[in-house]
């Protein structure tokens, strides 16, 4: 009889199981079923859409939270350097949205179309409305290849690569691999863009790569930015410098990608400082780092500021004229670097701010502006910085990071991934702000 019960509750239990796969399947289903109204609506899927649905879910029920996003993958970017590099792979970096959608959370898998926040509704491209009661946008940035000429067209040519894009960052690899002697070209472009250390993280690897296939004698390796600075924070950017010098890396200033003639293996620089002055450099390997903009849907809406992004208060994370509508990520106007760091550090911070509205209280969290962002300066190498909104160092270790570290190295390619998957996404990582704290024993 003892072993026909334990059998039952077996089967039970494991009945129990399927029940609530499926029920998670259903609760996550596409746009079909879904309600018309929900208490939390987060527009976006990526890192920031994600993170608050899962911190949101677990203050009001899943069943009031929804999610629209219309890809079916989701992908960690930042890993993609060094899947340019050959150091990973790219399929390494990505997971089906399904399966990192908070379970029980409504998965509307479509594009936002239209923002009306009078009446608290958005539109999708079905023409369907969803209304809310708070809305969170997390819609990141986009990348735009097309405002330079020669482009995305060029890509068809195996020089040209970009660590960017899902589609071109595998490109970046091989035209790597095929390198034999020229020049190879490193590109920033004239716009916010997402990770600014990323477009020469590619340059110090590729230098290490042709160093150790014995080919970096017939490369002159060159790093044209837009930028006046080699970046953006002094402390690093004289690290920084001192790698260039040290490689024999060419680096030139204020100089702008406009165009990509990919038969005659061609790149036309702008000089920024001098308008009308342009300069075409010949080359045997072109990364580019695409311009990037706010996206087109929030530009021109109620929502936006006078460039398009998302116009929130920088310490809260709540926008500046609709109070029931906050911001997280790359499509916001919050003038620190555009990470999946900020991400973190901004999630936590909206989590506090959105707490204190629920229960009709005054935000009291304020967000610093805390970015990082791990410079890969070798296939085993980083100097990991860590900073604020006044471009003061914020670092977390009570070590010096601007020094290069096998240590921070391993950290990004092989811990970073796993807090982003377990911790961020799960929305259980609001960066290393507590750590931080510890480490420098209370007084940072």
């Amino acid at each position: 009889m003892a072993g026909t019960v334990r059998t039952q509750l077996l089967l039970s239990k494991q009945y129990g199981r399927a029940f609530s796969v499926l029920n998670s399947q259903i609760h996550t289903s596409c746009v079909l079923g879904s309600k018309d109204h929900y208490k939390f609506l987060v527009l976006g899927g990526g890192s920031g859409g994600i993170a608050m649905a899962a911190r949101i879910k677990r203050k009001v029920g899943a069943e009031n939270v929804a999610i629209v996003e219309p890809s079916e993958m989701h992908y960690y970017q930042p890993i993609w350097t060094l899947v340019g590099a050959g150091a990973k792979s790219v399929a390494s970096s990505g997971r089906s949205t399904a399966s990192v959608i908070p379970s029980g959370v409504k998965w509307v898998k479509s594009k936002v179309a239209e923002f009306d926040p009078e009446n608290n509704s958005v539109y999708i491209d079905s023409g369907k409305k969803i209304s809310y009661d708070y809305l969170i946008v997390a819609l990141g940035l986009e990348l735009h290849y097309e405002k330079i000429k020669g482009l995305p067209e060029g890509f068809k040519h195996p020089q040209i690569g970009s660590n960017y894009s899902l589609q071109t960052v595998e490109k970046t690899w091989n035209a790597l691999k095929n390198f034999k002697e020229g020049n190879a070209l490193f590109t920033f472009p004239n716009t916010p863009v997402k990770c600014a250390g990323a477009p020469q993280k590619i340059m110090y690897l590729s230098d290490a790569f042709l160093r150790k296939t014995g080919k970096r004698s017939k490369a002159n390796i060159v790093y044209n930015t837009s930028l006046p600075v080699l970046f953006g924070v002094k402390k690093y950017a004289d690290a920084l410098w001192e790698i260039v010098k040290k490689r024999d890396l060419n680096v030139n200033l204020r100089q702008n990608l406009i165009e990509v003639r990919a038969e005659e293996q061609e790149a036309v620089f702008e000089n920024l400082d001098k308008p009308g002055e342009t300069k075409v450099m010949k080359y045997e390997m072109l990364h580019v780092t695409p311009p990037m903009g706010p996206p087109a849907v929030l530009k021109g809406s109620s929502l936006d500021d006078t460039a398009g992004w998302l116009d929130i208060n920088k310490e809260t994370l709540q926008h500046k004229n609709y109070t029931n509508v906050f911001g997280i990520g790359d499509c916001t106007n919050l003038p620190t670097s555009k990470t999946a760091a900020a991400v973190a550090a901004q999630s936590a911070v909206l989590d506090r701010t959105v707490s204190r509205i629920l229960k009709k209280q005054t935000p009291d969290s304020k967000y610093d502006g805390y970015t990082s962002c791990p410079l890969v300066t070798s296939y085993n190498t980083v100097i990991l910085a860590e900073f604020d909104y006044n471009g003061q160092p914020l670092e977390t270790f009570p070590v010096d990071q601007s020094k290069e570290s096998r240590i921070m190295y391993h950290m990004k390619a092989d811990v970073m991934p796993h807090l982003y998957w377990h911790g961020l996404l799960k929305g259980f990582w609001g960066g290393p702000g507590p750590y931080r704290t510890m480490m420098h024993l209370g007084m940072k």
